[in-house]
């Protein structure tokens, strides 16, 4: 059944992949994006798909969104519009709180106010802190080592509190390390993944903050993208939290030496001091996504990897 979904951050890297698998699935979206970190370029399949429409304006606009989402009548909003970087959010932990807290604070209040059924949130796997035993799961208190995390839990608790009251449903998405296409390895805001790749198809040596023996859980963001879709449109959903994951650890300096292999990189790997904030384990449970939404990564890391690493390769120049 063909749905209006409204999707916020829509030119980003999650957001773009979240549409496009809205519109392969037959539903109608709307995006809408600023464009101070999403970028338009990344909206170029979506654009050419007759049931996609664009709204750039800033989120903060008094009255814009309600208005939007009135005049749409969605069956649900995916919220992924945010401050997305770690850093950024110790460095300034103002805007952090407008672009993580008080946007999960306006988007609720539009569901309440024009009664959309469903609201999808990207969470993350930062609430969890330093969480000494693995798998990491749902039920753990929120031990955030950072204002980006502080916003990410206290978000969760806004939307749900206002989806018991107001009877509409939240689902929370707690990502944890997604990587693929369209990820900027300029941006302050990437993941060391797209990082990586960009230095070493450039010959120059990756940088491990760290002595790359801490391990992160990866997951692909086309499968990302499709956790988003079922959080959105699954029938009979309740409202409740979830983590997508993979539910495997990768050592940095294991995927250093997975990346060189899928680009042909022979040159040495630098390590700097551990950055702040930046947590030593993680993997995440992912029972709960696959029994509540019928979830589970179709991508493995190596295949992932792979297919992004042949994506992004330099063009060779002719002579």
């Amino acid at each position: 059944m063909k749905t209006t979904i409204i999707v916020t951050g829509a030119a980003g890297f999650i957001g773009s992949h979240t549409c496009d698998r809205l519109l392969v699935e037959g539903h109608r979206v709307i995006g809408v994006d600023d464009l101070s970190s999403g970028r338009a370029a990344n909206l170029e399949d979506a654009s050419r798909d007759p049931g996609f429409a664009f709204e750039g304006f800033d989120l903060r606009a008094p009255g814009r969104f309600s208005a939007l989402v009135e005049a749409a009548r969605p069956a649900a909003i995916i919220h992924l519009a945010g401050l997305v970087s770690v850093q950024a959010s110790i460095r300034d932990p103002r805007l952090n709180f407008s672009l993580n807290l008080e946007l999960t604070h306006l988007v609720a209040e539009a569901a309440r106010e024009q009664a959309v059924p469903r609201v999808v949130f990207a969470s993350s796997a930062a609430i969890y802190g330093d969480f000494p035993h693995l798998p990491l799961r749902e039920d753990i208190a929120p031990q955030p080592l950072t204002p980006y995390g502080a916003a990410k839990a206290a978000s969760e608790q806004l939307l749900l509190g206002h989806a018991r009251t107001y009877g509409f449903v939240a689902r929370c998405q707690r990502y944890f390390n997604v990587f693929g296409p369209r990820q900027d390895p300029a941006s302050p805001y990437s993941g060391v993944i797209a990082i990586f790749l960009d230095r070493m198809q450039a010959a120059r040596s990756p940088v491990i903050y760290g002595d790359g023996g801490q391990t992160r859980d990866f997951v692909a963001v086309q499968d990302v993208a499709r956790a988003n879709v079922l959080a959105a449109t699954r029938p009979g959903l309740a409202s409740g939290v979830v983590n997508i994951c993979s539910g495997r650890s990768t050592r940095l300096n294991d995927l250093a030496a997975a990346l060189a292999a899928a680009t042909g990189f022979g040159g040495p790997v630098t390590h700097a001091g551990a950055k702040p904030g930046d947590i030593r384990h993680s993997a995440g449970d992912p029972g709960r996504a696959r029994e509540q939404l019928g979830f589970a990564c179709e991508w493995s890391l190596a295949d992932a990897l792979a297919a992004l690493a042949h994506s992004t390769r330099p063009a060779v120049a002719k002579s």
